[in-house]
């Protein structure tokens, strides 16, 4: 399930670290996130859908490798990326 264009760069423009970004973990987190969020409301009415729930899986794992990636690169950035979108924040490697 892709997110529609305009929800895509609303999303972007919020996370970007600066004004052409458009791939920084940040923002792919962001996208990520928001991909996860309708994907899961998706899941709750179609329980039964074994294919988008395995989207769903591979898109958690990418996000935490993310994350965990922007954890050793930058702290700063990853704490502030966890309290903007609400996350939980992973345990350390």
């Amino acid at each position: 399930m892709a997110l529609a264009t305009k929800k895509k760069q609303k999303i972007i423009k919020e996370h970007r670290v600066h004004e052409k970004d458009t791939g920084s973990p940040e923002v792919q987190i962001a996208i990520l996130t928001k991909q996860i969020e309708e994907l899961a409301k998706h899941l709750k009415k179609h329980s039964k859908d074994d294919h988008s729930r395995r989207g769903l899986l591979k898109m958690v794992s990418d996000r935490r490798s993310l994350m965990t990636y922007l954890s050793r690169k930058d702290e700063k950035r990853y704490n502030s990326l966890v309290k903007k979108l609400e996350l939980k924040k992973s345990k350390k490697q």
